[in-house]
């Protein structure tokens, strides 16, 4: 390619680009306003009412843009996937951002979060989120090494300060582990990128002498150097063995925080899992060397441990964030399941799950969180939701739904989340004979029982426990509570009208 056939490719690649610019220009916009508003009056709404203008144009600019293929040569590519995932990263942002702000004290210099330091100035949370959520969508486009690795340490980054911003001695430990898993983490995914780029000659996922080239490799090298390489996005995902960060980053992070995680890089992750697992040969009797065949069963076994820790660890847990933190372990092991059935279908189920548990998890952590608040507490143990279903009914039904949506039970969307990946798994045992996914499968339905026990646990503690001790009501935020609320009506509703997302996964137009 000529030199202004690349300029020319280079100005036109800014048409898909548009979020993400935005984005850029929205996160130095809020960096520079916290510098010039510093520690006056409402500065902290001031700037929570500018990230919510930047993420709502990024949502709505997601939505509508018509763009479909390669960006800057073939470093990026946009298709109806990227843009389902980025719609639910700017979403989850959005709505996170909505909810700090509707909690927020209304002395006007201390800020809106729990567990951060009440200093009289706002600490730079909504650049921060921003950041990341630029990075999420660099992630969702990204088809390069290189630009992967990038997006990933952006997100990671702004993670790690995320975690210990608030300078507290659980924050500050929180943000060391999270940091020490991620570097770990990203150091085995860049030696897997050079030994991928060195069996390939080629960083390009799409490229056809990609899969060309691993296909006369090794099945069994190239399979351990596309582990090696999924290892940051595992971390991403709180997958097994990269989870160990996630119950002390969640419990320390400010709850807002800890939510995000549990939604917009799992979301991000698992699409980028799904492309380089495509980007291998199709397994046929032709092939000798690596497919993506080979991949199945240590994906396999991955879900597997993903499911059996996060749940078996999430029983044992009397902390409620520590809980909701085992669970997001539990439903990274179920978003593989998608994955490892290696079709079609499975591949749907995968965003399809990723998009309902935005509703699900963003509940789970604000109501418990507000159930809380109701008490004049920081947190909540098991224990203390005793006997407050008489107290505080609305909150109590609507995360009671929402324990049913975690555990996939109808009425909710979780149920058509795990049938839909059950049913592709099942597909793919049915077309390949292969016994281990017909174990994997009876396996999944054993870990979903297992979460049965810790999920509603807590509804019959809220309904059929008597309070333990004298009960002060806390005035709660009237738009937090409708905003918890709210997202309980599209756990039930996708359960009803599953078509309405199921329609967006073919495409937008």
């Amino acid at each position: 390619m000529s030199l202004s056939d690349q300029l020319f490719d280079i100005l036109d690649s800014f048409g898909g680009f548009g979020p993400v610019l935005w984005l850029m220009a929205g996160f130095c916009a809020l960096l520079l306003a916290e510098l010039l508003t510093l520690r006056r009056a409402n500065a902290w709404n001031w700037l929570g009412g500018l990230t919510l203008f930047v993420l709502a144009v990024a949502l709505v600019w997601a939505v509508l843009l018509p763009w479909r293929g390669f960006l800057f040569g073939r470093l990026l590519f946009m298709d109806h996937q990227a843009q389902f995932i980025q719609v639910v990263i700017a979403l989850a942002a959005l709505l996170v951002v909505a909810y700090a702000l509707a909690v927020s004290s209304p002395h006007p210099r201390s800020l809106s979060l729990r567990g951060t330091l009440d200093t009289g100035a706002p600490l730079p949370w909504y650049a921060l989120l921003v950041a990341m959520t630029l990075g999420l969508f660099l992630m969702t486009v990204s088809v390069n090494l290189l630009s992967i690795y990038v997006s990933i340490e952006l997100v990671s980054i702004a993670s790690y300060l995320l975690t210990a911003l608030s300078g507290t001695r659980r924050a500050s430990e929180g943000g060391i582990k999270y940091l020490i898993f991620g570097a770990v983490s990203s150091a085995i995914m860049l030696y897997g990128m050079s030994l991928l780029y060195g069996m390939t000659g080629t960083l390009d996922l799409t490229a056809d002498v990609f899969g060309v080239e691993l296909a006369r490799q090794d099945a069994t090298a190239a399979t351990i150097v596309v582990l090696l390489t999924g290892a940051g996005l595992l971390f991403k995902l709180s997958g097994v063995p990269f989870h160990v960060w996630t119950p002390d980053a969640y419990q320390a992070a400010p709850v807002p925080v800890a939510a995000f995680f549990s939604v917009g890089p799992k979301a991000a992750a698992v699409l980028v899992l799904m492309r380089v697992i495509t980007a291998l040969p199709v397994e046929n009797s032709n092939l000798t060397g690596a497919t993506a065949g080979d991949l199945q069963i240590p994906l396999a076994v991955l879900a597997l441990a993903g499911m059996f820790i996060g749940n078996l660890s999430a029983l044992r847990q009397t902390d409620a964030k520590r809980l909701l933190a085992y669970s997001t372990i539990a439903h990274a092991g179920f978003l593989l399941v998608g994955i490892v059935a290696l079709n079609q279908a499975g591949f749907e189920a995968v965003l399809f799950y990723a998009g309902t548990y935005l509703f699900m998890s963003l509940a789970a952590f604000f109501l418990i969180d507000l159930l809380a608040r109701s008490q004049g507490r920081d947190e909540l143990t098991i224990g203390q939701f005793a006997g407050l279903g008489a107290k505080q009914p609305l909150l109590s039904v609507a995360l009671t739904i929402t324990m049913l949506g975690l555990t996939g039970l109808p009425p909710t969307v979780g149920f058509t989340a795990k049938l839909l990946s059950f049913s592709a798994l099942f597909d793919a045992y049915s077309q390949t004979g292969k016994p281990w996914l017909l174990a994997l499968f009876a396996l999944g339905l054993l870990n979903a029982l297992i979460s049965l026990v810790y999920y509603l646990k807590i509804p019959f503690l809220l309904f059929f426990r008597p309070l333990s001790g004298d009960y002060q009501a806390e005035k709660l935020p009237r738009r937090a509570v409708w905003l918890a609320v709210g997202l309980t009506v599209p756990v039930i509703a996708l359960f009803l009208k599953p078509d309405w997302l199921l329609t967006l996964l073919t495409g937008w137009y």
